[in-house]
């Protein structure tokens, strides 16, 4: 927790740490540079008296130290590059002076330890360009003035054949040194983004692992929750049953014995749900089909108990929850068929319409008003398990005409939004 703080503080990252120091060793370089070529100018033109003035004594010595000056506030007084404008603007001036009132020679290094330090600090490049073009433009006016000052000639071949080397190294330095930076700042910008994007990762990694850890959470406590209410529900349900056959044993066996029957197969269909239900919990991912889920419902539903189940299904496709949803409704349909109308044959259907599955299953039991009946906890739980579902649930039913439950269900994919 505490490496998360210190990310979030206000702090320069490590990558734009590394660009300063860059720029700073290349702005000492330039200063020192700027420094030693100011003193050869100086000792190469001493003796120059031009129009019998001392240049090196009253104007080259005071301009050279004017430059170091401004050189030296510029890094390392100054911070924002807007306030140093008007310093590299007398730079600008006074390399114009030292170009006049020299011999010309080694010029060219001054304006390249000037133009280091321009282009360090400036982040546009077309900014980098119109410098460069400006300083070669006033490089060639000056040497042009510095050739009539200090040898009283203006010849035009002679001035390009003594600057063209300069003019080659001016040209060849910036695009050495943006390229390198354009490079260099390319190339942190991208480690720190595969750094920002490895980070993102790992985030994502373990968010992917909470989230899984959350679900399986979840499932749990849904399967936890059907095993209550299905098969409690179910097992409860045999408890009645057989208590029921117990006492009407002696005066009514016919009774007892569709009770016990009724028990018997509810007793099976919670056997089946808890070892659903353990599969799951297990992470067994192996399981027959839906139709194949429905026709072992139907022939435990047959088995022994002296019932008749007609069915026509279809192959059908669903998610667990409505599969789930599917089987128990069935094993809930017959169950109470047996135990509330005394059916003893049924009819299931279970089809696709267009973009859903319809579920039909009809029984022979005694029927009852279709309003007069009382939901209990099975079929009040399958309508809101359906609706959940993006589904719906209806009952029909009349007295002597036996007992129906619809459902209808959307396919996977089809449900309508919420």
């Amino acid at each position: 927790m505490k490496k998360e703080k210190k990310t979030g503080a206000p702090r320069a990252p490590q990558e734009q740490m590394d660009v300063l120091y860059v720029v700073w060793v290349g702005k000492i370089v330039a200063f020192l540079l700027t420094a030693v070529v100011c003193i050869i100018i100086l000792v190469s033109n001493w003796n120059a008296r031009p129009l019998g003035v001392s240049v090196a004594g009253y104007v080259l010595l005071p301009a050279a130290l004017v430059l170091l000056i401004a050189n030296a506030i510029r890094t390392w007084a100054l911070k924002s590059f807007r306030s140093k404008i008007a310093f590299y603007i007398v730079d600008i001036f006074l390399l114009l002076v030292l170009t006049i009132f020299s011999d010309g020679e080694l010029i060219s290094l001054l304006y390249i330890a000037i133009l280091t330090q321009f282009y360090l600090e400036q982040q546009s490049l077309m900014g980098n360009i119109a410098m460069c073009v400006v300083s070669i433009g006033l490089f060639l006016i000056t040497f042009t003035v510095s050739n009539a000052v200090m040898r009283g000639g203006t010849d035009i071949a002679s001035i390009f054949s003594r600057s063209f080397s300069d003019l080659i190294i001016i040209i060849l330095h910036f695009l050495i040194i943006n390229f390198t930076l354009q490079m260099y700042r390319k190339n942190k910008e991208i480690t720190a983004a595969l750094k920002e994007l490895g980070e993102t990762n790992e985030k994502l990694v373990k968010l992917n692992a909470e989230v899984r850890e959350i679900t399986a959470l979840e499932e749990r406590q849904r399967i936890a929750k059907d095993i209550h209410d299905t098969a409690g529900h179910s097992i409860t349900t045999v408890i009645m049953q057989t208590e029921a056959a117990k006492l009407v044993l002696d005066e009514n066996p016919e009774e007892a014995r569709r009770n016990i029957s009724a028990a018997n197969l509810q007793a099976k269909h919670a056997l089946e749900e808890l070892r659903e239900s353990v599969h799951l919990l297990s992470g067994s991912t192996v399981q027959p089909t839906l139709r194949e889920a429905l026709l072992e419902i139907v022939h435990e539903s047959t088995d022994g108990t002296g019932i008749t189940v007609r069915y026509e299904i279809d192959d059908v496709t669903l998610c667990d929850a409505k599969r789930r949803f599917v089987c128990n409704s069935l094993k809930e349909g017959i169950s109470n068929g047996l135990r509330h109308g005394s059916a003893t044959a049924f009819w299931f259907s279970f089809k696709v319409e267009d973009s859903r599955a319809d579920f039909l299953l009809s029984d022979n039991g005694t029927g009852t008003e279709i309003g007069s009946f009382k939901e209990g906890f099975g079929l009040s739980g399958m309508q809101k398990r359906a609706s959940a579902l993006g589904g719906d649930v209806w009952f029909d039913t009349e007295p002597g005409e036996g007992f129906e439950v619809h459902i209808t269900l959307p396919l996977d994919g089809k449900e309508e939004a919420k």
